[in-house]
């Protein structure tokens, strides 16, 4: 027996098909005490100078995601450090007094002497999406893909709808 589906970041794979579920805002992670971390929004702009946190090639789509956020604000940054995992980003911010761009979802994750603050203007998003192999015949698949629409459009009210099999 496998597994019919996982939630996930889109990585191109061409065995796996997609479905976009959610597009999930990346914030500035930053020591509590940090000046940054005294505004209500964080200015790309002010990146620049900072100790940047960033991403080896194994998280790749999230490494990309930023570089191009960076890149679009006219933001140039040399990484002082690599991480390839969150847990290593949060730990690198709390002990190098460096910053980060990390998903919103590692904020329950921050210890008290990290804090999150959201990105000025259009922040990046990255992809959570629903990955399959289309190949696959389950009925648990089918009927999961066909109230996908349905919880897609409930956005972060999905806990309050039923899909129905």
């Amino acid at each position: 027996m496998g597994l019919d589906l996982g939630f996930l970041r889109v990585e191109p794979r061409p065995d796996v098909a997609y479905q976009v579920i959610a597009k999930e805002p990346l914030l500035a992670i930053l020591p509590s005490d940090h000046p940054l971390a005294q505004q209500v929004q964080v200015d790309p702009r002010d990146l620049q100078g900072e100790a940047f946190i960033g991403f080896t090639e194994i998280p790749h789509i999230l490494r990309e995601v930023v570089e191009d956020y960076l890149r679009r604000n006219k933001v140039h940054i040399t990484p002082s450090h690599h991480i390839d995992n969150f847990a290593m980003g949060i730990s690198l911010v709390a002990s190098t007094r460096g910053v980060a761009l990390l998903p919103a979802y590692v904020e329950p994750l921050l210890p008290w002497s990290v804090v999150s603050r959201p990105l000025k203007g259009e922040p990046p998003t990255i992809d959570l999406a629903v990955g399959y192999r289309p190949e696959n015949r389950s009925p648990v698949l089918a009927a999961f893909l066909k109230g996908i629409d349905q919880i897609i459009a409930a956005g972060p009210a999905g806990d309050r709808i039923r899909v129905q099999a």
